[in-house]
């Protein structure tokens, strides 16, 4: 969701508590929103939890994320449907990669925290595939 739509629905919200209920329908409001901040936060942090208990960089299949992917995903729906944390290939840290068994891996690049493109490199077919961790 747009922040800026989020915030906006928001005091939307808060508004029309106050217009309907006064201070009990503010703090009603107030208390919905933060409840809803506290979704998104555990949310993030079950991610988080979850791609800590993998391999960095590491992804069962890279062509089926590459089919999964879409331009405008945030890096935190990358790392739930990869369930692991990406390699960084730069040190501006706006482009990552994630490899399978194979030795293939998707490279993504990302502009403001949304993903901008990605690819599918293949490794070469008379290059051995990588040992396996």
């Amino acid at each position: 969701m747009n922040p800026w739509l989020g915030w906006g629905l928001a005091a939307v919200l808060v508004a029309a508590a106050w217009q309907g209920y006064g201070w009990m329908g503010v703090l009603f409001a107030l208390t919905a929103v933060v409840f809803w901040l506290l979704l998104q936060f555990n949310r993030s942090l079950r991610v988080m939890k979850n791609a800590s208990q993998a391999p960095v960089g590491a992804v069962d299949s890279a062509v089926m994320l590459n089919a999964r992917l879409r331009p405008g995903m945030t890096l935190l729906q990358v790392i739930a449907l990869t369930k692991s944390l990406g390699r960084r290939l730069d040190d501006a840290g706006d482009a990552w990669a994630w490899e399978d068994a194979s030795g293939s891996r998707v490279e993504l690049q990302l502009r403001g925290g949304k993903l901008e493109r990605f690819s599918l490199v293949r490794p070469a077919a008379d290059e051995p595939p990588p040992p396996a961790p």
